[in-house]
């Protein structure tokens, strides 16, 4: 349980420090559902679409594997 716990939080802060650059070299976040907003004086960022086709995509190669 806390190898999965710590592979889990691992690759949470692995995609996190990637998203700007998956943003600019692939145009994720910028899809049609991806809502990104500044309240006081920060940027927040939530790709409710990109996580969607993420998913789907890690589904496919599950199933595929």
């Amino acid at each position: 349980m806390l190898k999965w716990l710590l592979t889990l939080c691992l690759a949470i802060l692995i995609l996190g420090l990637m998203a700007p650059w998956f943003r600019q070299r692939f145009g994720l976040g910028r899809l049609p559902g991806d809502f990104s907003c500044r309240y006081r004086g920060r940027d927040y960022f939530f790709p409710f679409t990109s996580t969607l086709l993420f998913s789907l995509l890690l589904l496919l190669v599950s199933h595929w594997l």
